[in-house]
């Protein structure tokens, strides 16, 4: 592996920074310690600067670039340097692991950089011959002072590969207004989806959203957990909800709920109506019942009358 170089002055390096373990944090601000891609290496350098890493080789293969790491203060610093293999957080973020990956191996764990200096550190992928093929998501990472820069490094190993992925678990989430769903990765490629939603009811469309692409990059056998906002449901109905989800490379899913939908306060209100009568026929009924078990009311005739008023 090729040493470490130093260079002067520092550039601004601010190209796909992100901030560990999410990978889309902020770059980071001017006259702090940057780290990106360092310029001419990876499988497609270009000339204008590269925002990741991009490497891509065949089981087996060993493929080597550099991270530019740069220090524009006045003061040295020193880095500490990792691999990381990268995954989906349950919300669908980029984020990186604590631990080291065993595939990314650096010219040096720690480097100490000068003021005003950029350091160039040399890294190697060593493709495992069992790697299966696809897209492999990872970053390196550097470390200093309670923060963490890392630089996302896209490897595909060769091979056929596959897109593929799922719509689950929808349900419609009356209480907050939104419609909860998971997306999963069954494929080999990493993903950026596009959803359409519509939602159908007794009474016609409730909800009509075309597609549009998600704020989602869905890694390779990764779920993720998202929802939709639906401020304004009808009132009264009930309704089935439809995702349609698409990606690139042919990957579509489809998946439904049913909801239903009603004004409880004004059922209520008709209710206590209802059971108010309800009470009075009862209490109606059994009266009757009481009056029939008592046997029939005596009857007296005019003549009756007559008679005992004569007799008294």
């Amino acid at each position: 592996m090729r040493p470490i170089r130093l260079a002067l002055p520092a550039a601004a390096l601010l190209l796909c920074a992100l901030s560990a373990p999410a990978a889309h944090g902020a770059p980071a601000a001017s006259g702090d310690w940057t780290a990106a891609p360092a310029s001419g290496g990876g499988t497609r350098p270009s000339a204008d600067g590269r925002p990741c890493f991009y490497l891509e080789g065949a089981p087996g293969t060993v493929l080597e670039d550099k991270v530019s790491l740069s220090n524009p203060t006045g003061t040295p610093v020193t880095l500490k340097l990792r691999g990381a293999a990268a995954y989906n957080a349950a919300n669908g973020a980029f984020a990186v692991r604590r631990a080291p990956d065993p595939w990314i191996a650096l010219a040096a764990p720690e480097v100490k950089i000068p003021p005003h200096t950029r350091a160039d550190v040399p890294f190697a992928v060593t493709v495992p011959a069992s790697a299966q093929p696809g897209d492999h998501p990872a970053a390196l990472v550097a470390a200093a002072g309670g923060r963490e820069v890392g630089v996302r490094l896209q490897l595909r190993v060769s091979g056929p590969t596959l897109s593929a992925l799922t719509v689950e678990s929808v349900r419609v989430d009356k209480a907050h207004g939104l419609i909860r769903y998971a997306l999963v990765n069954r494929g080999n490629t990493a993903l950026t989806p596009r959803l359409a939603l519509r939602a159908d009811g007794v009474f016609g469309r409730a909800l009509d959203r075309p597609a549009r692409t998600l704020p989602v990059e869905l890694l390779p056998g990764q779920r993720v957990e998202l929802t939709e906002p639906w401020a304004h449901p009808p009132a009264l109905d009930r309704v089935t909800v439809r995702l349609d989800v698409t990606a690139d490379g042919g990957a579509h899913s489809t998946a439904e709920a049913s909801a239903a939908f009603v004004p409880w306060g004004a059922v209520g209100g008709a209710g206590l109506v209802l059971l108010g009568g309800a009470a009075g026929a009862l209490r109606l009924v059994r009266r009757r019942r009481r009056r029939a078990a008592d046997g029939p009311e005596p009857h007296v005739t005019e003549r009756e009358l007559v008679q005992t008023g004569a007799r008294q």
